[in-house]
């Protein structure tokens, strides 16, 4: 099945709520009227109902179905609980006075929503750089517990073919451990998107062809993997043929569960992740869908500037499906 039907199939009639802090953006209310429209999800919009009502207008959009909250004129009792509720999230880190000030911003207000389970999850990022996205959302949400870092994975679909490449969006290095945690969380991701993992930690080395600091990594990393989840099929260090085409992961590695067909890949580190992802898009034809933010306690997606109505749509979708996998 098409990754969306399937996604929306999924998610439709589950009433889940997403916040979307960017309510004067026209992308952002063109996508969530079309959500709405459709029963996927209830959207929930941060902004000015005046500022929100008059740009619908313009659009000739209908919010029938869309929540419109206007963060910046809340009840006291709604703020005092969010104040304390950071306060005591952030452990001594941040005073109450710091709090508000955070709450006027809609990206720590649509995180702390989240946070407070008054949503399920949040996308933003069509007016933001990533920082202001992932940063409230390490403060308050925070990674899993035994998660020590949030990463970020791509979909690379073409035609019946879809692979997860990561980390491809957050970390620029990744030590041993920290690579054995996106591989792991990125196999579980991966079963959200109807894809049945196999895990291959990429190298330009296979199974000890070729010494170094950078081949040592990915061999203690998979070793790591192995061991904190023996159930998943994760193996490494693999050249990128060896992991993919099957004629060359039979010589190269004849004893590997993995090499040969695997579809979830792990790069050593973001720059080789990030020219990855792109050559596929760019020389394959895949449509590349992310980045999706991996290692949360709750989901939060990340929009790039440059999205489109259909990537909101899109992007809102995943974050939706995700929802249902972190309950």
């Amino acid at each position: 099945m098409e990754l969306f039907e399937s996604l929306k199939q999924k998610i439709q009639g589950k009433q889940i709520r997403i916040v979307f802090p960017e309510g004067n953006d026209e992308r952002v209310i063109k996508a969530t009227a079309r959500l709405a429209h459709e029963s996927l999800i209830r959207p929930v919009i941060l902004g000015s109902n005046d500022e929100v009502s008059k740009l619908a207008n313009e659009l000739d959009v209908d919010l029938d179905g869309v929540e419109v909250v206007d963060y910046l004129n809340q009840p006291q009792d709604v703020i005092d609980q969010m104040v304390n509720a950071i306060v005591e999230r952030r452990n001594g880190k941040t005073d109450a006075d710091k709090a508000r000030q955070w709450l006027n911003d809609p990206n720590y207000f649509g995180t702390t929503m989240v946070y407070l389970d008054k949503v399920d999850g949040m996308v933003s990022g069509a007016n933001h750089p990533t920082g202001d996205t992932v940063r409230p959302a390490l403060q308050i949400i925070k990674t899993k517990p035994g998660v020590k870092l949030i990463s970020g994975s791509f979909i690379m679909q073409r035609d019946n073919e879809r692979y997860l490449f990561a980390d491809c969006a957050i970390n620029i290095e990744l030590n041993a451990e920290q690579m054995a945690e996106v591989a792991i969380e990125s196999a579980k991701v991966a079963k959200t998107f109807d894809i049945d993992p196999k895990v291959a930690l990429l190298s330009f080395s296979t199974k000890g062809s070729a010494k170094g600091d950078m081949v040592t990594k990915v061999q203690e990393a998979t070793k790591i993997a192995n061991e904190a989840a023996p159930e998943l099929p994760i193996d490494g260090e693999l050249q990128f043929d060896a992991a993919f085409v099957p004629e060359v992961g039979t010589k190269k590695a004849p004893d590997s569960k993995v090499a040969g067909h695997a579809n979830v890949f792990i790069f050593p580190e973001l720059q080789s992740g990030n020219i990855g992802y792109k050559i596929a898009q760019r020389f394959g034809g895949f449509e590349a869908i992310g980045p999706i933010l991996q290692g949360l306690n709750k989901p939060v997606s990340d929009l790039s500037r440059g999205s489109n109505e259909e990537d909101i749509y899109k992007v809102s979708i995943i974050t939706a499906a995700q929802s249902l996998t972190n309950d």
